[in-house]
């Protein structure tokens, strides 16, 4: 770490489960809408595609694992070189109820650590995500607690598939290093660092730096931003040895008032960024073989 990597992979997050279709008619929703809109930003230079799936009739986030293997199908069917991330991210929102706070309210979504990767044991992705983080979330809370997270991480190493570690904020990065000190996880690892989300880490040069700064020794990571902050933190992320992700899970918008109408667009002009910079692209062949991927 501390240098630009010699070649740089581009993750693109397709849909994700919080942006909602009222605030874009672009937002993929369907399985076909997701799959093609990965497969352009494959085309335009992402190497990962992180995957979330929604309810094709509401539009709203679903963990059907029909859903994962339709969208996975249609994107093999016609790329068998992009690399397929899948979330395992839903089912960890606890939302308390106003009369009685032990009790679930309305959004709550916590389920058992197990169902939460299900479709990872049966699917068997290239990579899937393992959320660390325990933290407010708009009115919410998403809960991940160290024992959960442990038994997730063990059925996916169970079934070969690696995780990437989504850290939101310094304590999930302790509790990262203790996880590969247990064996639980296995190193260098690779991590994404989430910046812009309210109560996690901030979208800034010093954050990004110090949470960079304590990440295991070899890491692979991959840096990225929230809302506006999406193309300034592409940047930081190359300038500091890390890897770069953008989409529409994370933004709507190419710049002020201007929706992007595709993934696409946004894999473009984060290409754009880093190649003006200096950057060389990796593509997914070449990110396969930097994390070892079959």
């Amino acid at each position: 770490m501390g240098a630009p990597v010699q070649k740089t992979f581009l993750t693109c997050a397709i849909t994700g489960n919080l942006t909602r279709p009222e605030q874009s008619p672009h937002l993929p929703i369907t399985p076909q809408q997701i799959a093609d809109s990965a497969l352009e930003a494959a085309e335009a230079g992402a190497a990962i595609a992180h995957i979330h799936v929604r309810d094709p009739e509401t539009g709203r986030p679903s963990m059907s694992i029909d859903l994962y293997r339709d969208v996975m199908d249609r994107i093999r069917a016609r790329n068998k070189q992009l690399i397929i991330n899948l979330t395992t991210g839903p089912g960890g929102r606890f939302v308390p109820s106003e009369a009685d706070p032990k009790v679930a309210g309305p959004g709550t979504t916590l389920i058992a650590p197990e169902r939460r990767v299900e479709h990872i044991e049966l699917l068997r992705p290239d990579i899937c995500t393992l959320d660390l983080n325990t933290m407010n979330s708009g009115g919410e809370v998403v809960i991940n607690t160290p024992r959960n997270v442990r038994k997730m991480a063990e059925r996916m190493k169970a079934v070969g598939v690696l995780p990437e570690i989504e850290l939101f904020d310094s304590g999930d990065c302790h509790l990262a290093r203790d996880l590969f000190a247990e064996g639980v996880l296995q190193g260098p690892g690779l991590f994404s660092l989430v910046l812009g989300v309210k109560y996690g880490f901030n979208a800034s040069s010093e954050t990004m730096f110090y949470a960079r700064s304590l990440l295991p020794p070899g890491a692979i990571w991959s840096g990225f931003g929230i809302g506006r902050a999406e193309f300034p933190m592409v940047a930081q992320a190359w300038l500091l040895g890390g890897h770069v992700r953008v989409g529409m899970e994370d933004n709507l918008y190419l710049s002020k008032g201007v929706l992007a109408k595709t993934n696409a667009e946004l894999v473009l002009r984060a290409v754009d960024i880093l190649r003006n910079l200096g950057a060389e692209i990796a593509s997914a062949a070449e990110a396969r073989a930097m994390l070892k991927l079959s």
